[in-house]
């Protein structure tokens, strides 16, 4: 089975659990620290994925980091798959419970990329739409990349809305070429 896979059922048994005992957002909001913390620690990421360290050092390495700053119903999950010899997916299964929370409470990720930087109304005004056309909680960020040349390129999940000077340009080429 892939680790995908893997970490999706431990995240949706995750999710489950904190369902069941009504404590969705403060997990979501541990599974994020969690996140940060690995993300900002390489040295943790290798020692959970690491074969050779033993399963009960695992176990007592993430109690010492994470005994008083984390729900007690996390760390016990955490335990038991690394038990199960699956410590390797505990930061994919972190990041897939951010991604069913985010589909539970109907929050949509957006980007914008533009030629230059959007001011804020530019920001909201885009916010707005994407709130409208998905009917949910939006996230946006933005970033600038001079080689647009001018528009903007909006992703919205899966999905992506391309009026750059530049998409145009090779869209054009494109023609030409078949052509």
């Amino acid at each position: 089975m892939s680790e995908i896979q893997v970490a999706s059922r431990y995240a949706k048994a995750l999710i489950d659990l904190a369902a069941e005992q009504n404590i969705v957002e403060p997990v979501k909001k541990d599974i994020e620290l969690f996140i940060d913390t690995c993300k900002a620690n390489a040295e943790l990421q290798a020692i959970l994925k690491n074969p050779i360290i033993s399963l009960d050092k695992k176990a007592n390495i993430l109690d010492a980091i994470f005994g008083d700053k984390l729900n007690k119903m996390i760390l016990e999950f955490f335990k038991i798959a690394i038990r199960k010899g699956r410590a390797d997916v505990l930061l994919a299964s972190a990041k897939e419970y951010v991604n069913q929370y985010n589909v539970l409470k109907n929050v949509v990720k957006a980007t914008v990329t533009s030629s230059s930087a959007l001011s804020k109304e530019n920001i909201s005004q885009i916010e707005a739409v994407v709130k409208e056309a998905t009917k949910g909680e939006v996230i946006l960020t933005s970033h600038v990349d001079p080689a647009l040349i001018g528009g903007f390129i909006l992703k919205v999940g899966d999905r992506q809305f391309d009026t750059s000077l530049s998409g145009k340009l090779n869209k054009l080429k494109k023609e030409f070429q078949q052509n």
